[in-house]
């Protein structure tokens, strides 16, 4: 017979011990610095997680309850009405579009399989920290910021494989796949998010070491920080052995290097100022070379094809006319600097023009899966403006550029 390891008599020890207690294996005892630390496996969308969350909470009375969110996904999840206050012109002024995008895509897509499941994602942490408040037991929100975590995966990928990745999110929003009760079952006893980011970590793998090794690291350290001599720490399933093998290392680890986001490449930066100095330069040596009128006939060309291609991606937003005319005005501009984009431009009048009203806020979510309604509710042809205005802006630019630099020799 083979020997067991020391990590498979450890195991073996925590996984009788939880039985013991009348836990699933879901559960789990670690001694961690003198310290008892209960890990809470969950699936994300079972209304069993939940349960046993409560079942967990309510019998050990822990000192603390730390709990798989950071403060912005908690305030996400735990207020209902989270779009109705949002200052949407801040946002585009802020140049945040797209991160209210992104979180338009995860929302939309939590509600239509919660819709399926019958419980929505993330309700066994609400359900943990309404416990945690009831029974007057502090409650720590153990996972990194959301916006560096983003940040930090969204540095991972090449210029070419983000557009393949949004593509991508994109296509799982709109995609309404027709789940069986078996696939319904298998949702409901998984942690099935992280495994939706180890399946996409096989064809990029930095997402995974971020999304997941990472955060792995992050929450046990933080758990480890927590207060108390008993805690109770509600998980995703699919990090528990990543937190597990954490926190069984004495070596401390170093939050800083998590929480940093690293600065954007010289390479970007010299592209994004080179691209505009290459056209004032090609643009002024044609003025030299052939002169003023051909100068200004490629200066004309280059308002044209960039403006108008900007415009007419208004246009299929059905965009306010005075919104089509600024894209038209703006895009020449903007295309020179990196600083700002037409999308957001074109954006922020479309807001000042046509304000979303109050119930499509209440009801984004559920318009952003149907395409018809992106151009019907407000919020979503906001978006849609800024979408197709930076598509069509980028093409022209790039064709303009090309054009211009050709004439040139």
């Amino acid at each position: 017979m083979f020997s067991q390891t020391e990590d498979e008599r450890r195991l073996a020890s925590i996984d009788a011990a939880s039985q013991l207690d009348g836990y699933p294996a879901d559960v789990e005892r670690l001694s961690v610095d003198g310290r008892e630390v209960i890990l809470v496996g969950t699936a994300h969308i079972s209304r069993e997680s939940a349960d046993l969350v409560r079942q967990v909470i309510d019998a050990e009375r822990p000192d603390c309850v730390c709990i798989e969110l950071d403060e912005r996904r908690y305030a996400a999840l735990s207020q209902k009405n989270r779009f109705e206050s949002l200052d949407l012109k801040q946002v585009i002024r802020q140049q945040q579009l797209t991160t209210l995008l992104i979180n338009l895509i995860l929302v939309a897509y939590q509600q239509q399989l919660g819709g399926k499941l019958g419980v929505l994602p993330g309700t066994e942490f609400i359900e943990a920290a309404t416990l945690a408040n009831t029974l007057g037991i502090p409650l720590a929100l153990c996972d990194r910021d959301v916006r560096i975590t983003l940040r930090r995966a969204w540095g991972t990928v090449s210029l070419w494989r983000r557009f393949v990745l949004f593509g991508s999110v994109l296509h799982s929003a709109f995609n309404r796949p027709t789940l069986t009760e078996d696939d319904l079952r298998k949702l409901r006893s998984e942690d099935v998010g992280t495994r939706l980011i180890n399946e996409l970590g096989q064809e990029f793998p930095g997402l995974k070491t971020v999304l997941i090794d990472e955060r792995d690291t992050y929450l046990a350290e933080k758990i480890r920080a927590s207060a108390g001599q008993r805690v109770v720490a509600v998980v995703g399933a699919g990090h528990m052995h990543g937190i597990r093998a954490t926190l069984m290392q004495p070596r401390p680890v170093d939050l800083a290097a998590l929480e940093t986001v690293p600065p954007t490449s010289n390479a970007w930066k010299w592209f994004g100022w080179g691209m505009p100095a290459v056209i004032f330069l090609a643009i002024l040596c044609i003025g030299v070379e052939k002169g003023a009128g051909a100068a200004g006939d490629n200066l004309l060309f280059w308002v044209l094809i960039t403006g108008v291609p900007s415009m007419f991606g208004t246009l299929l937003a059905l965009a306010h006319p005075l919104t089509v005319l600024t894209a038209l005005v703006a895009a020449p501009i903007t295309s020179l600097t990196p600083v700002l984009g037409v999308g957001y431009v074109a954006a922020f009048a479309e807001a000042y023009l046509r304000p979303p009203r109050v119930h499509e806020f209440q009801s984004v979510a559920h318009d952003f899966n149907s395409a018809r309604q992106w151009w019907k509710n407000r919020l979503l042809r906001i978006m849609l403006v800024f979408l197709l205005s930076t598509l069509f802006g980028a093409t022209g630019t790039l064709i303009g550029s090309a054009k211009i630099v050709r004439n040139l020799f």
